[in-house]
């Protein structure tokens, strides 16, 4: 056969005891060795992503044992910035639901981000919720941190049997668990992290182009060298926390 013959072939193939990988491996030909070589590390890569997601699946897994069918995981992105909302995320996954790689958010890149995103709109129930800078400001950022948290499992089409939470409680009727960490831990929090990261990235980007010059669509908000510069320069717009420093000592606001 043909390198790329081969290489075709290799695409149909997921069984590493599969006759055609164990000719293959007798095939002395360098671009055949390499083909394999390539197929090999492909399937050793969702061997472990495969065992990545079961892991992040425990909690899931226990709490279904006990009869939970609706587990809503539910994570926050944006408590850190000077700028814009915190917004926040509640996603239901279905049982079945397997996306290889997903993780914490901030261990994705924006690609990742942006295509994981759109399999769990697709295949989920997702509920979202915002708090405002101005809500920041007023009652701090946990405490705005979890109205988001409230708004978002109050916009899920389904009630859940149970909560997991990205190292919070919240004052809901629902049964839930506080994972510290849990981005990383719970793959219903994960994917969480993800809706809420994307949705705030995405608000912060509409931002940028109603307030100019601070450079919103590239650093969301937080607090890099440029958007400090930018504070100097213009002072704060409508959507900076005027409680964070260093813009509660700079209390001009730009219209």
């Amino acid at each position: 056969m043909k390198i790329s013959e081969i290489e075709a072939r290799l695409q149909e193939i997921t069984n590493p005891s599969d006759p055609f990988i164990q000719a293959l491996g007798r095939d002395e030909r360098k671009g055949a060795q390499k083909a394999l070589e390539k197929w090999m590390r492909k399937l050793q890569k969702e061997r472990e992503q495969l065992e990545k997601f079961r892991e992040m699946g425990r909690f899931e897994d226990a709490l279904r044992s006990h009869g939970c069918r609706l587990i809503a995981g539910i994570d926050e992105a944006g408590r850190g910035p000077l700028a814009g909302p915190v917004v926040a995320a509640a996603v239901i996954l279905p049982e079945d639901f397997y996306l290889p790689g997903l993780n914490d958010s901030k261990q994705l890149s924006e690609k990742q981000r942006e295509a994981f995103f759109a399999r769990i709109q697709e295949e989920t129930l997702v509920g979202v919720g915002f708090a405002s800078a101005e809500e920041i400001d007023r009652m701090n950022i946990y405490e705005a941190a979890k109205k988001a948290m409230l708004a978002a499992l109050g916009h899920l089409p389904a009630a859940p049997d149970h909560l997991l939470i990205d190292a919070m409680e919240i004052p809901a009727s629902y049964p839930q668990t506080s994972i510290v960490k849990g981005d990383a831990k719970s793959i219903s929090i994960a994917a969480a992290s993800v809706v809420a990261k994307v949705t705030r990235d995405r608000y912060m980007q509409e931002m940028d182009e109603k307030y100019p010059g601070y450079g919103f669509a590239i650093h969301k908000g937080y607090g890099t060298k440029k958007h400090l510069e930018a504070l100097m320069k213009l002072g704060p717009c409508p959507i900076h926390r005027k409680s964070f420093a260093p813009i509660k000592d700079r209390p001009a606001i730009r219209r």
